[in-house]
């Protein structure tokens, strides 16, 4: 398979490497921007279903077409995987960029894999990049040249915002935060649902009353300028119930202490997952 020439303006030819729930979200984006042919590996059957004119799909490293040379290497695999994975696409390295969205793993343990030549860089995006309202923050290992780094940011904007940190460690808490936010979201979501049940609410109404309450609250954050503990006490009338509810969940044994303690275990996660 040759790479040929893209069509102007579109998506260079791409490897992607997990066609899994993110893989096929920046497929995706990739695709609405328009995508040169491009090849993706994953041994799953139902990854077959993703192939087209833009995009060949097969079970291993060993069936890329011969000829093929991708612009950019993409691992979006499970990071578990990343020792057996990556040393089959070492071949790779001194042409492309590599670019890792596996969760803890740094570029100090993948350079081994890919070899001294590897251009890498590190990504963490989050689920919300399937609507394409993800935000990933991204790290560049020296040897990254301005073209690859470009290439990068333009692979993370087509599903969202994409913000660059200089310091790698930071991703252990970015991780954290936004990597594992969007599944506090949908617990709150969740959580207020079950309460509605046990309030008497019925289930289709309790349902719509949680899932809108969170997504238009959160589109209403988006779209505001103001903090949003600004937005917060904006809802929050002197003696009402939403400060009484408040009472309980900002107290510093609830809330303030759950969140703390959850993203700080997370965060040991992600440097555990580093190896």
């Amino acid at each position: 398979m040759s790479s040929g020439t893209p069509p102007a303006g579109a998506i260079p030819p791409i490897l992607l490497v997990g066609c899994g729930r993110m893989g096929s979200a920046m497929l995706a984006g990739w695709r609405d921007q328009g995508l040169a042919p491009s090849v993706a590996v994953d041994p799953a059957p139902g990854a077959a279903s993703l192939a087209g004119p833009d995009l060949t799909v097969v079970p291993g490293a060993n069936a890329i077409p011969p000829g093929f040379t991708p612009a950019a290497v993409v691992f979006a695999i499970k990071p578990q995987n990343a020792t057996d994975t990556l040393p089959r696409f070492a071949r790779f390295a001194g042409r492309p960029v590599f670019l890792s969205i596996m969760a803890g793993r740094r570029i100090a343990g993948m350079r081994p894999l890919l070899g001294e030549r590897a251009a890498l860089v590190r990504a963490m995006p989050n689920t919300p990049a399937s609507v394409r309202q993800g935000v990933s923050v991204t790290h560049a290992a020296p040897g990254v040249d301005a073209a690859q780094r470009a290439l990068c940011d333009r692979l993370l904007t087509a599903v969202g915002a994409v913000a660059w940190v200089e310091d790698e460690a930071l991703l252990d808490a970015v991780t954290a935060v936004s990597g594992s936010g969007p599944a506090y979201v949908f617990l709150l979501a969740e959580l207020m649902e079950q309460a509605a049940l046990e309030h008497g609410i019925p289930p289709d109404l309790a349902r719509l009353l949680a899932r809108q309450t969170v997504a238009g609250s959160g589109a209403l954050l988006a779209a505001s300028a103001d903090e949003s503990a600004a937005l917060r006490r904006a809802v929050t009338s002197p003696g009402g119930t939403t400060e009484r509810a408040l009472d309980v969940l900002m107290h510093e044994a609830a809330w303030p202490a759950a969140v703390r303690t959850a993203i700080a275990a997370a965060v040991a996660r992600s440097r555990e997952l580093a190896g």
